[in-house]
């Protein structure tokens, strides 16, 4: 989601660099589409850029201390919010910040009833609600045969592929490694481990293989990684959480996640040519009215009202 927001700031001739909060592989500074990106281990003078930056743009875990920083040298905060979890919001409260990004209509009705309980001062000075842009372009192909999980910890629903693929012998399962969280990965003839996976090769390696996409996970604020498969026209069959069902709108195809009778029925369903038809033409329909053009051009403008 970062790297797409940043994207249309760079091509608007700004300069843009990401500053890198974990250790990882990278030692020195590289450029990744245009963005700089400043490994840890690199240990250049952050404070120093802050200075001379125009607009601070902190998420997740950086926010205290990007926050602490903005308002020591007056710099302006965005803050991403990714989730609804309160330590988030109250990062957003702590921050001084100057806009809130929020990625679904729920998660900005969530901060309003959290901000709602907090005086005047603490709330954002603006906020924007900017859903993970998804480039269909990128991500479009011929779908392939399998039944796919990305990220196959217990709350993204690795169990439930697990009894998925045990039930459905003859089904070919692709299990996608994730980037967190316990992988739980079936030991089965029919399911194929597929190690965690770039962004920009999710296409080829993920999505021209996938028939079906699960996504039975507990929390999802929004799934951009359902609405990279609808691009393709892959239905998706997800628990009904807030997230999924504001981005997959009709194109959703909700079971319950404990529901594995009717995880199962709805695979069997859409073994149909018929019916498998009728959802990938929902799919499709459902990611022409994501495109990310608009929510971009509103989010490159806030950004620059703030330099």
């Amino acid at each position: 989601m970062l790297v797409s927001m940043l994207r249309p700031l760079v091509e608007r001739g700004h300069d843009v660099s990401v500053w890198l909060s974990r250790y990882g592989g990278a030692h020195q500074e590289y450029t990744y589409r245009g963005i700089k990106v400043v490994p840890l281990e690199s240990r250049l003078d952050y404070p120093t850029a802050v200075r001379r930056a125009d607009v601070l743009v902190a998420h997740l875990e950086t926010v205290p201390s990007t926050a602490s920083l903005g308002r020591g040298f007056g710099k302006p905060l965005v803050v991403l919010c990714h989730n609804t979890h309160r330590p988030t919001l109250r990062d957003v409260a702590a921050g001084g910040t100057a806009l809130a990004v929020y990625n679904s209509r729920w998660m900005e009705w969530e901060a309003e009833l959290f901000f709602a309980e907090y005086p005047d001062s603490v709330r954002p000075g603006s906020s924007l609600i900017v859903r993970p842009p998804v480039f269909a372009d990128e991500y479009a192909t011929k779908p392939g045969k399998a039944v796919t999980l990305i990220n196959c910890n217990e709350a993204k629903g690795g169990k439930v592929l697990e009894a998925l693929a045990e039930r459905m012998p003859d089904q070919q399962f692709l299990a996608v490694k994730g980037a967190y969280g316990e992988q739980i990965l079936p030991d089965l003839p029919n399911v194929e481990i597929v190690e965690h996976v770039a962004g920009e090769d999710m296409r080829e390696q993920v999505y021209a293989r996938t028939r079906v996409l699960l996504m039975p996970s507990s929390y999802e604020s929004w799934g951009r990684a359902g609405v990279e498969a609808l691009v393709s026209g892959i239905p998706v069959v997800a628990h009904p959480t807030e997230g999924l069902c504001e981005s997959l709108g009709d194109a959703g195809i909700f079971v319950d996640r404990h529901d594995l009778d009717g995880y199962e029925a709805v695979l069997r369903k859409l073994a149909a040519p018929s019916e498998y038809r009728l959802a990938s033409k929902r799919a499709k329909a459902r990611s022409a009215e994501l495109d990310p053009a608009a929510d971009l051009t509103a989010w490159c403008a806030a950004v620059e009202s703030l330099a």
